[in-house]
């Protein structure tokens, strides 16, 4: 067995193994920050064991929708089933962005890392903003 770190070593049990749940995930999340220059709204589904987020940023006139990309859901340790957060990369063409959230205190914390690959000279940049889920009541 190869492992990292020694919390990696995991005895694999019927508790240990199968899917990480992820509903916590699901549903549409809005940043919390009204003067935000980034990611304003994010979509998370489920559909037949999958999930998928779709994307939507800031632009000039409305908001810029990236698309769908598929969503890894990551659980806390190698010995739980409960998700703790996920990760996704959207291929803009120009751009790479890599998305890693996690929920705190009721909040998705995501982190977003893009790069340029269009030879511009713009820096990559990191950026953390939180948000939370919309939940229709108002």
């Amino acid at each position: 067995m190869q492992f990292a770190q020694i919390r990696d070593l995991v005895e694999i049990t019927p508790e240990t193994a199968g899917p990480i749940a992820a509903d916590f995930l699901i549903g549409t999340w809005i940043n919390s920050n009204p003067d935000t220059t980034g990611i304003a709204r994010m979509v998370m589904s489920e559909a037949g064991g999958k999930l998928t987020l779709q994307t939507f940023a800031i632009g000039p006139d409305d908001l810029i929708d990236w698309g769908t990309t598929n969503v890894t859901v990551v659980a806390s340790s190698a010995a739980s089933r409960e998700g703790a957060g996920f990760t996704c990369v959207y291929d803009l063409g120009f751009a790479e962005t890599r998305l890693q959230g996690m929920i705190m205190k009721g909040l998705l914390v995501l982190a977003q890392f893009q790069t340029f690959k269009d030879d511009s000279g713009r820096a990559g940049y990191f950026v953390r903003e939180y948000y939370a889920l919309d939940h229709g009541r108002f």
